[in-house]
């Protein structure tokens, strides 16, 4: 399976912000934001929004002095014997303060050996996620998830997938001729989120955004009753600005 080389923004955040984790943990006791910035090159604006996340995320600590240092989020994925469960718990909380920021349930999804899955979720009373009526596996291409990872694939790639799971009607909306599922794909900014507009399901809408990093396939999600639709383009928007975080966590 090849991928397009289509590199999104969060993955330039991603990159810039393992640049800055580096610097700082080459300097044990401490190296100032100046330092930082001669370092790795990074304009000053750019820089302090990365090392606000940083922070905010518990990945850099700033000292008394202004000084940044390794912060303890870095140090609990760093060790081998915490990682899985460090990880999956700052997963956890990253997608749950999400789903509180954009009011809906949100879901982190990667194409692991030719299928969708589904990793991680938040959902919540006032956040419900999707009811998986039909196999998340088998209806890429109706759902916002499944349309965003085969969109970060190559035509071979889409085939193979097409050819193991056909382009089944699930609404009036459904997409089933493959010439215009892929048409849609090609033409989908790689920096615009992937919507569903009750094409996967009725009474449910649902965008996503890539977060592929290296030969890794992945999006982040969200979906919404109906009722809310018109809070779908500003909460699309939310999590295609809040998506570095959880793909920070994914590549350290």
């Amino acid at each position: 399976m090849a991928l397009k080389p289509e590199p999104t923004a969060p993955f330039h955040s991603v990159q810039h912000a393992l640049r800055v984790l580096e610097t700082i943990s080459r300097h044990a006791d401490g190296v100032t934001d100046a330092q930082i910035a001669r370092e790795t090159g990074l304009p000053a604006a750019h820089l302090t929004q990365l090392l606000s996340m940083l922070r905010r995320e518990g990945y850099a600590q700033q000292l008394a002095d202004g000084a940044y240092v390794v912060g303890e989020s870095l140090l609990l994925l760093g060790s081998d014997s915490d990682r899985s469960r460090a990880l999956r718990d700052k997963l956890q909380r990253t997608l749950d303060q999400l789903r509180d920021s954009v009011g809906a349930a949100v879901y982190i999804s990667r194409y692991i050996d030719g299928e969708v899955k589904i990793l991680h979720y938040a959902d919540g009373p006032l956040a419900p996620k999707v009811n998986e009526w039909a196999e998340f596996r088998r209806t890429a291409h109706a759902s916002a998830v499944g349309k965003c990872l085969l969109a970060q694939l190559d035509h071979d790639g889409r085939m193979d997938h097409l050819s193991r799971h056909k382009t089944a009607r699930l609404t009036s909306r459904t997409i089933t001729n493959e010439k215009v599922l892929f048409h849609k794909l090609d033409s989908q900014p790689p920096t615009v989120p992937v919507l569903d507009l009750q094409e996967y399901a009725v009474g449910t809408v649902c965008a996503a955004v890539p977060i592929t990093a290296g030969k890794t396939v992945g999006c982040l999600a969200l979906s919404m009753p109906l009722e809310n639709a018109h809070r779908l383009r500003q909460a699309a928007d939310t999590l295609n600005r809040k998506a570095a975080p959880v793909l920070l966590s994914l590549a350290i």
